[in-house]
């Protein structure tokens, strides 16, 4: 075995102080993903409450499971168009807020790519 390879391994071992097993992992992932939380937040609540550093040193990425129950994440434009309308309701309140600008401009910006890229 290569150095390289030997690194690898060490990174995916699953630590021994971890008690959940992949099936426990995959149903709370599944029951998290059904009240609609992101990949990204399924991944903050497994890390916060239940203690597991990384759902992949359990066999498969989050949306691995999503993906084999056919759970259907939501799409990357909507997410975008919830961000800027989220953004242009705060900047209208606070028309001084500059960094809120600021990101809404680089908000509509991705959105353009997005869309140019679709």
């Amino acid at each position: 075995m290569s150095e390289q390879e030997v690194v690898e391994e060490k990174k995916s071992a699953r630590p021994s102080w971890m008690k959940m097993k992949p099936a426990e992992l995959e149903k709370i992932v599944l029951e998290l993903a059904k009240k609609g939380e992101s990949p990204a937040m399924i991944g903050l609540i497994l890390r916060d409450k239940h203690g597991v550093p990384k759902a992949r040193l359990l066999g498969k990425k989050i949306v691995q499971i999503l993906k084999e129950n056919n759970i259907t994440l939501k799409d990357e434009e909507s997410a975008m168009n919830d961000k800027i309308s989220s953004l242009k309701l705060h900047t209208g309140k606070n028309k001084h807020d500059y960094s809120a600008t600021r990101a809404l401009t680089r908000r509509l910006w991705d959105l353009y790519h997005i869309k140019k890229k679709a």
